[in-house]
């Protein structure tokens, strides 16, 4: 009998949180078989027919299935509507890998990626404020691929949507700065969650380090911390101990 073809993991998210640098890591491990491209995108794809789906054209996204644990990272996952639910229906008792980081850091590190790109052209303290308002004009309403600067580091609204689809047990938070600092810690974490021999070695590394636009502006950071606060409090209750 062939192996079961449907994805064993996916890292759904957050954008700007390390997910390419854990794929990265992760690719040097031969007991994994990740996409052919870091960011499939396919259950944020509106335009498929969710009610009858073929995952065919998923599946193809990998190499055929053999005795290695499949994978990818799509990040916008996480935040983009139905993309969850579409998840669930697809592998009830997937595992799915949340990577977290300090909601201001990752809303700079997102505007600097999206200016460097050509993309967004309103300096970041007015695209943190009144650039949200772009949100609420695009399709689905309140949600956008690239403006999405605060909505994305709302982390608790997210991770207690994952907690409402998936059991808690299928489920991995990991942070960023802890990649970062001690990669070995945190890849034997994964492999031990995916059900992987320890990790090879590894050490820290740099990945899509960006293009340097200076610091961010110390009103802007006080700002974004207030707007973050009562989110960052709520998932503090959400993770518990995990935290």
């Amino acid at each position: 009998m062939s192996r079961d073809p449907r994805i064993d993991f996916i890292i759904i998210g957050a954008q700007k949180a390390g997910t390419t640098a854990l794929f990265d890591h992760l690719s040097d491990d031969p007991a994994l078989s990740l996409s052919r491209v870091k960011e499939v995108h396919f259950f944020d794809n509106d335009s498929l027919d969710w009610n009858r789906p073929d995952y065919d054209p998923y599946h193809h996204q990998f190499a055929a299935a053999d005795h290695r644990i499949r994978g990818e990272a799509t990040p916008i996952y996480a935040y983009w509507p139905k993309a969850l639910e579409r998840i669930a229906v697809y592998r009830p008792d997937i595992r799915l890998v949340f990577m977290l980081r300090d909601p201001v850091a990752r809303a700079w590190s997102h505007w600097r990626m999206e200016t460097s790109r050509g993309v967004e052209t309103l300096p970041f303290s007015q695209a943190i404020r009144r650039g949200r308002q772009r949100l609420f004009r695009s399709e689905p309403w309140g949600h956008h691929r690239e403006y999405s600067y605060v909505e994305r580091g709302f982390y608790a609204d997210q991770l207690a949507r994952l907690l409402g689809l998936f059991a808690r047990e299928q489920l991995l938070i990991l942070q960023a700065e802890d990649l970062q600092s001690d990669p070995a810690t945190v890849l034997t974490r994964f492999n031990a969650f995916v059900g992987a021999p320890p990790p090879p070695a590894t050490a820290p590394r740099q990945v899509h380090v960006g293009q340097d636009m200076g610091e961010m502006d110390p009103s802007d950071r006080a700002w974004l911390e207030q707007v973050f606060a009562p989110d960052q409090a709520r998932l503090a209750g959400l993770l518990g101990s995990d935290g």
